[in-house]
């Protein structure tokens, strides 16, 4: 019998397959398949479904800017982590946010339609945040891979490649 994981790796692997399709690539019937998904729903263990886009495909005058902000804080008796992260995560700009072990806390990424919006964004409303000690803004030039897709359309290189 499959996992019911397995069902989740499918979604991940492809959002649109039919349930068709992933009773055909599991134990599962059809029926069991749209059950055990709209239960994953139900609990909010899928929270969503999104295309990935390539930006750079898209053919517009408009600019799509995004960055990785790494942010310390420091908290205090009345401060969690958790009341950090509720402040930040309602922010329209931040597309994700998580807490990270290493040399800061957050790993904060945002989008904008320009630099000067997203420079804007973290100087007026994140860094004046009281807990936040410090932030470190690193955008993003190119992406080769977003959730698991690869992006290898991308015009080919005349050098010669050097493979380890």
């Amino acid at each position: 019998m499959s996992s019911r994981r397995e069902i989740l790796d499918l979604l991940r692997e492809n959002a649109r397959y039919t349930t068709e399709d992933m009773a055909r690539l599991t134990d599962y019937s059809e029926s069991e398949v749209a059950e055990i998904i709209d239960e994953f729903e139900e609990a909010g263990i899928i929270r969503g479904y999104q295309a990935v886009v390539d930006w750079n495909a898209v053919e517009s005058d408009e600019e799509r800017v995004r960055a990785t902000v790494e942010l310390n804080v420091t908290l205090d008796r009345e401060t969690s982590y958790d009341d950090i992260s509720d402040r930040i995560a309602k922010f329209p700009e931040v597309t994700s946010l998580r807490l990270v072990s290493g040399d800061y806390d957050f790993d904060l990424e945002v989008e904008g339609d320009s630099m000067r919006e997203v420079s804007h964004f973290i100087s007026d409303k994140i860094a004046p945040i009281p807990e936040i000690t410090q932030t470190v803004t690193h955008y993003i030039m190119e992406s080769y891979k977003e959730q698991g897709m690869e992006f290898d359309d991308r015009d080919d290189d005349d050098r010669l490649s050097v493979s380890p």
